[in-house]
């Protein structure tokens, strides 16, 4: 029966919570964990064997290895996402950079274009032009005045592009740092013409990125503020050229002696290639360097189609240059000396000016010439490597200036700021000092060894020749004498002798005053020898007569016309130039002679032959010499009498042409008169002297007196000191 048939199933209690949830759950073969060698497995049913579910199929990747256009579209999704990220920080990094860069620079509103500092014309007693001084040496010229090719050149070969950019080139900067890459090194430059000109005005030439940034921002303004030409105008007239020239107008005048309205094509090249390294390329020094230069430029030019080729080529065929060289250059040494006493005699300089000095350029010349040629001929002979030379009026007024052997090698000036033993050079104040106080040249001395204190001063050959007079004395330059004379009248007495001639160095007033141990420069030296050879009034070497504006409306300073004072007896004067005449006829410095005047001065040489000095006069002119080394090392016995006389002679003699003969103050007798009553011929037309009626001093009248036998009296004359 039905009733009594037991379900299969049996009864199913009811199930509450998690057990509930839990009850239907079956898990198939696809849910299960796959592990290696498992096999689907069917379950079996009433209904019989079920077949087993086919496995999932693989994806297959698309045809030809294309990614779907889903993920092409999310790759450039976030390259674009990307992209206007750092784009966006991109430009806020530019603009801090901008911001802070503007914070950097002076105020725009304020900005100008600052005015050229003034120059300093230095001219001679003729009106000629002897140096320039001053960082802008031309005159400003307009764009309009220029041959059109001069500009061009600069168009060509510093910024093709000048006309079309806005003040940077970011294709020219783009092309230098490829051409750089290239080179591996700095081969060419990407700043512009308003570039340059921004960094020329306002910047220094420090190569930082703060500078090249700031360079920018002003290239910017100036390109707002000023037109294409102006630009160009101004950078022509600011830029440097080299050899202290700066503009167009100075360099063309510097180098090829003309304006720079009448250059050559040639010669704008040229200029335009200097800018590129002015002081290795000036041409007054590198002559080769700037000619392969300027034919880049030509080559350039014609390129850009400012010239044809055939213009190029000719142009380097026959290059036109009329280069002036660069010389020794002494002058510069007065051009220094001026700028030096500048500031006392105007002040503060802000207008251009021009200074008219005393300086005889033929004279200038003909001394830088004496001093070269000498040192050239002999300088390793006798191990001397400069030297120097003063030439003034009796009244002062310097006429020439040798301050060294070479100005572009040192500008040192050894006739104005060195200071050295001057040697016996300095005998004259002990001389005069002892004359002042009642001796004559014919007082007589002993020339005998000596012992002051332990210290015992020797002649220059170690010899004595007893009784002299002091002009004798003077003449062979006698130590012993000297010294004896000084501490006779007082070394502080002499000093005050040196001090009210001119002399303005600190003197160490004790016995070897005598002997010129105390330094002084060779031009205070020389100017406290001009009362002897002004009748005893004394000097101040001065350089400067006038000092004017360019246009000339206003003159700024002229040399006061004072009466100078009367610092020695004209009595005493004469007795000196006497005395002095006498160094150059039977002395220390026979060699110097100049024909028909009367001459006179004192050579000098230092302890250890480290300075050779020699200072003499004319009625006309009063000249010192000095040679020696610059590191106060020995020389090779060079004496006073030997170079610093033959380069006193060879300038003076030179300098003396064409003046009319006069001579020494108190002196009634010329030079050639003084040799003839020595023994020589009588020159026709010269007066016989009268002096101090007595023959010249001759070798006779001191050799009987020497205790050292002929020999040394010999060596003495010969080598002198």
């Amino acid at each position: 029966m039905a009733w009594g048939r037991k379900k299969s199933g049996g009864r199913r209690e009811p199930m509450f919570g998690l057990a509930a949830s839990l009850s239907e759950l079956r898990l198939g073969p696809q849910d299960r964990v796959a592990v290696a060698n498992d096999r689907p497995k069917t379950r079996a049913s009433k209904t019989g064997a079920r077949a087993a579910e086919p496995p999932p199929r693989e994806r297959k990747p698309p045809a030809g290895g294309k990614r779907k256009p889903a993920r092409a579209r999310g790759v450039v999704f976030r390259l674009c996402y990307w992209g206007a990220v750092l784009g966006l920080w991109a430009g806020i990094a530019l603009v801090g950079v901008v911001v802070w860069v503007g914070a950097h620079l002076p105020a725009i509103q304020s900005l100008e274009i600052p005015k050229r500092p003034p120059t300093i014309q230095v001219v001679g007693l003729d009106g000629s032009v002897l140096a320039t001084r001053g960082e802008m040496a031309g005159a400003n010229v307009a764009l309009k005045d220029l041959p059109p090719y001069l500009p061009q050149a600069f168009i060509a070969i510093e910024d093709r592009r000048f006309y079309s950019h806005m003040g940077i080139d970011p294709l020219g900067i783009a092309r230098a740092a490829v051409a750089n890459l290239m080179h591996r090194g700095v081969s060419q430059g990407g700043s512009t013409l308003t570039q340059q000109l921004a960094k020329n005005l306002f910047l220094t030439q420090e190569r930082t990125m703060q500078r090249k940034l700031q360079e920018v921002g002003l290239a910017l303004w100036l390109e707002r503020k000023h037109s294409k030409n102006e630009i160009l105008e101004l950078y022509l007239n600011r830029v440097y050229f080299g050899s202290g020239a700066y503009g167009v107008e100075a360099a063309a005048q510097r180098y090829f002696g003309k304006p720079a309205k009448n250059v050559t094509v040639a010669e704008a090249a040229m200029l335009a290639g200097l800018v590129k390294s002015p002081s290795r390329l000036a041409p007054n020094r590198n002559p080769e360097g700037a000619e392969k230069r300027a034919q880049t430029v030509l080559a350039a030019m014609a390129d850009a189609r400012f010239i044809t080729d055939a213009q190029a080529q000719a142009s380097i065929a026959q290059p036109s240059f009329n280069v002036k060289a660069a010389g020794a250059g002494t002058v510069n040494y007065v051009a220094d000396w001026i700028g030096e006493v500048l500031d006392d005699l105007v002040g503060q300089i802000d207008q251009n000016i021009v200074v008219e000095t005393s300086i005889d350029p033929k004279l200038q010349a003909i001394a830088e010439a004496s001093v070269i040629d000498e040192l050239a001929a002999k300088s390793v002979k006798f191990n001397v490597s400069q030297g120097a030379l003063v030439a003034m009026t009796p009244d002062g007024a310097v006429r020439a200036m040798v301050g060294g052997r070479n100005y572009a090698e040192s500008q040192y000036n050894r006739a104005v700021t060195a200071k050295r033993q001057p040697g016996s050079a300095f005998k004259p104040f002990v001389y005069l000092t002892a004359i002042e106080a009642g001796l004559t040249p014919e007082t007589i001395r002993q020339d005998a060894p000596l012992d002051v204190k332990g210290w015992k001063p020797e002649n220059y050959s170690h010899e004595y020749f007893g009784a002299v007079t002091l002009t004798q004395a003077l003449s062979l330059s006698l130590n012993t004498v000297a010294v004896r004379l000084a501490l006779e009248v007082g070394p502080k007495n002499v000093a005050r002798t040196a001090y009210r001639l001119g002399i303005s160095s600190k003197l160490d007033a004790n016995a070897s005053i005598a002997l010129g141990t105390s330094e002084v420069s060779l031009t205070e030296l020389v100017g406290a020898y001009a009362p002897f050879a002004n009748g005893g009034r004394g000097v101040a070497p001065h350089v400067v007569n006038r000092i004017r504006t360019v246009d000339g409306n206003k003159v700024l300073y002229a040399r006061p016309r004072s009466e100078p004072d009367q610092v020695v007896a004209p009595r005493h004067v004469a007795m000196m130039n006497t005395m002095m005449q006498e160094t150059l006829l039977s002395g220390t410095a026979r060699k110097a002679e100049i024909p028909g005047w009367s001459a006179a001065g004192k050579t000098g040489t230092s302890q250890d032959f480290r300075d050779a000095w020699f200072i003499g006069y004319t009625s006309s002119l009063v000249t010192g010499v000095w040679l020696g080394n610059d590191d106060n090392s020995p020389t090779k016995k060079a004496t006073g009498g030997g170079l610093p006389v033959e380069v006193w002679t060879r300038f003076m003699r030179t300098a003396h042409q064409g003046v009319p003969v006069a001579a020494l103050p108190g002196s009634q007798a010329g030079f050639f008169t003084n040799v003839a009553q020595a023994g020589s011929p009588t020159v026709p037309g010269v007066a016989p002297a009268s002096g101090a009626n007595r023959p010249a001093p001759t070798r006779a009248a001191v050799r009987p007196e020497a205790a050292s036998g002929l020999d040394g009296w010999l060596m003495e004359r010969l080598f002198g000191r």
